[in-house]
């Protein structure tokens, strides 16, 4: 499982150098070690619709379609599939970086197509350098007081924004007091939190609970491995989740994936909607359907 998360974090933190404008690294963000990228035009890959099917319970156990939530993760750096995500014939939630070249572009459009918007909050790894992160990061020997400032500031930076989720950041969901000064600027703020779940040492149902705040969990991370035969794979493992649970939380990413996972939602959707209903995160917090906050993504 830790070596699962490592990997995750370190392919995330790639995708997100692979535009950003540091002369130093722009080169060798751009070199995946040990991932298999698919080739050729994604839109000619199809998704059968025995792969996106939902297989609902017998009529009397629940009636009512299966909730999902798409979020995609990584908007802020003109990173590849944002168009085709933002076109996406369903209400998704953006997570946007802060302090990025698009940061505010996307927080606006995303906006204006009805999404929900949120901070994806750069946040220290248990592995990795802190540069990696870029501006603005939250890491576990900042003082409170500059803990709560950074906070603060990305929320501002990202307009619209009604919540937050973690980029990376196994090393500071784990943390106690991190995730108590978070989730407090969260609170005041009148922001929800979406526990990407990097690690399964998080605190944040802990703490959320114990400051009212509202949150939910991730279920499924779609694009972990950068290839569209995966990706349609983890289709599956959604449609697997939601034969035991009511909603499903599912995160992709732009990026090195982006084009990838936009193709396959944009096939999937339309099989998959007849048990489906697709929403945005404030849909399944308004409505209740806070996620088991044990059961880890991919496990």
């Amino acid at each position: 499982m830790s070596r699962q998360i490592n990997e995750l974090e370190e392919r995330s933190r790639l995708a997100i150098h692979n535009k950003r404008c540091f002369p130093l690294r722009r080169t060798a963000a751009v070199v995946f070690i040990g991932i298999i990228m698919a080739v050729g035009d994604p839109s000619t890959y199809a998704v059968s619709a025995e792969n996106a099917a939902i297989r609902v319970p017998d009529a009397g156990v629940n009636e009512e379609r299966r909730t999902v939530a798409v979020v995609i993760d990584d908007f802020g750096n003109g990173m590849n599939g944002t168009a085709e995500m933002m076109e996406l014939p369903i209400k998704i939630t953006a997570a946007i970086m802060p302090f990025m070249p698009t940061t505010k572009q996307d927080a606006e459009e995303a906006h204006k197509h009805g999404h929900d918007v949120i901070v994806h909050m750069p946040m220290e790894p248990k592995k990795g350098l802190k540069s990696w992160l870029g501006p603005g990061a939250l890491t576990t020997d900042l003082s409170d007081d500059e803990v709560r400032k950074r906070v603060e500031a990305a929320i501002d930076d990202v307009p619209h924004a009604i919540g937050m989720n973690n980029h990376m950041g196994s090393k500071v969901t784990a943390d106690e007091r991190m995730m108590r000064i978070v989730l407090g600027v969260c609170k005041e703020r009148g922001l929800f939190f979406l526990d990407s779940r990097t690690t399964y040492k998080t605190v944040v149902p802990k703490i959320a609970a114990e400051l009212g705040v509202p949150f939910v969990s991730n279920d499924v991370f779609l694009d972990d491995v950068y290839t569209v035969q995966h990706i349609s794979k983890q289709i599956s493992v959604l449609r697997k989740h939601l034969e035991s649970h009511e909603s499903c939380i599912t995160i992709g990413h732009v990026g090195p994936p982006g084009k990838f996972t936009a193709s396959v939602l944009q096939q999937s959707i339309p099989v998959m909607q007849p048990n489906v209903r697709f929403v945005k995160l404030t849909d399944l917090i308004s409505g209740g359907l806070v996620n088991d906050p044990l059961i880890l993504p991919n496990s």
